[in-house]
């Protein structure tokens, strides 16, 4: 196992994107909920699951950086019984630019942390209020500097574009001001409406201007060309790095290799089996106070699916897919199990080969959903 993503799923504020596991902060166990993340980990080490080999760890959300210094303190403290964080690659922690106080950046620079993910969106003010964040557009800027002075050079932040009413001009000044802080990585990332949500229940109502998809691609053109231009190469759809700070816990998921989930709600893969866990913190808790992994659901991955996960997660990345490792992998040729999808996907210009290397071409790029689809049984 070499990875392990920890959920933190309290939010001061609900972004109106946002499907994942959280709550608001006010008024939850958070104290009560952090020792349950110990817990599960106990629980999880007695059941055998070892996490001496692991390379990375991420804290995500919901919003880590929602937490008090002490409280992620104790959370780090609570890590470090179970991690040699000493041995890890990398250790990020998402975070939110109104929350990362100097003083959090310390106690985090303390516990380990090397990685931060900062969740800016955009640098438009009014876009900003609109999406439901709570940061202006300097406080960007301010953090990425306080987080420098706290010793962290392993900076991303996070972009979106398609956002309702958002004009190419907006998404180019967002653009720009990123591009301004000189990090070493960035993600932009096209706005998905998920069911559940407040953009979600707007779009039904008709009251969801969203750009067409016409300016959706040009604002993804321009996210590929400027980041390159800047030296900050796509080494995934989303995903623009100099050389040497691609995220490796991201890495882990689209090279289908093996990481813990721990958390509410959170998702794993141990030991070819795919995982949830109970996402309502009060049951999550009682589950693991029980002395049991607090599992919502399991799935037995086939081979088949192992095989349709390698490429479609495989062609994300930019060095795309591996033809001597997919054989070493599951003792079947690549050309045996997906020739007739390959050849017809060349064919339409959407991949190309590479001497041992399957990869998505620039159209394909522009396509890709389209193209993990054939993969798909």
């Amino acid at each position: 196992m070499r990875g392990m993503y920890i959920h933190i799923p309290f939010c001061h504020q609900i972004c109106h994107y946002c499907d994942f596991n959280k709550v608001f902060f006010k008024n939850q166990p958070v104290d009560a909920y952090i020792e349950s993340i110990g817990e599960e980990l106990a629980i999880m080490k007695s059941e055998g699951i070892s996490f001496e080999a692991l390379e990375t760890v991420f804290l995500g959300g919901g919003t880590p950086t929602s937490l008090s210094e002490q409280q992620l303190d104790r959370l780090l403290a609570i890590i470090h019984e179970y991690v040699d964080v000493r041995s890890l690659k990398e250790f990020s922690t998402e975070a939110n630019p109104d929350e990362l106080t100097f003083g959090k950046l310390m106690v985090l620079k303390k516990g380990g942390v090397n990685r931060l993910s900062i969740g800016v969106q955009s640098f438009d003010a009014e876009l900003l209020t609109k999406i439901g964040r709570t940061h202006g557009p300097d406080d960007a800027a301010r953090v990425v500097g306080e987080a420098r002075k706290a010793g962290f050079d392993n900076i991303s932040i996070d972009l979106i574009y398609g956002l309702p009413g958002q004009t190419v001009a907006q998404w180019q000044d967002t653009l720009d001001k990123a591009l301004a802080l000189e990090l070493p990585h960035y993600s932009g990332y096209s706005l998905i409406v998920e069911p559940k949500t407040v953009f979600y229940n707007l779009m039904n109502k008709g009251k969801l201007p969203l750009p067409g998809e016409d300016m959706e691609t040009e604002m993804f053109s321009m996210l590929i060309d400027q980041m390159e231009q800047r030296g900050r190469m796509r080494y995934e759809i989303s995903n623009f790095a100099v050389s040497g700070h691609e995220s490796i816990h991201n890495l882990l998921y689209w090279e289908n290799a093996t990481y813990a989930g721990v958390g509410a709600g959170a998702h794993g893969y141990i030991n070819g089996t795919r995982y949830s866990n109970i996402g309502p913190l009060t049951k999550y808790m009682e589950k693991t106070a029980s002395g049991a992994r607090p599992l919502q659901h399991t799935h037995i991955v086939t081979e088949t699916e192992a095989m349709e996960e390698e490429m479609f997660l495989g062609l994300r990345k930019s060095n795309g897919v591996s033809i001597s490792s997919f054989q070493e992998k599951f003792g079947k040729s690549l050309e045996a199990v997906y020739g007739e999808t390959l050849t017809a996907l060349m064919a339409s210009g959407l991949v190309e080969q590479s001497n041992d290397v399957i990869r998505l071409t620039r159209r394909g790029v522009f396509q890709g959903n389209e193209v993990f689809q054939q993969f798909l049984k």
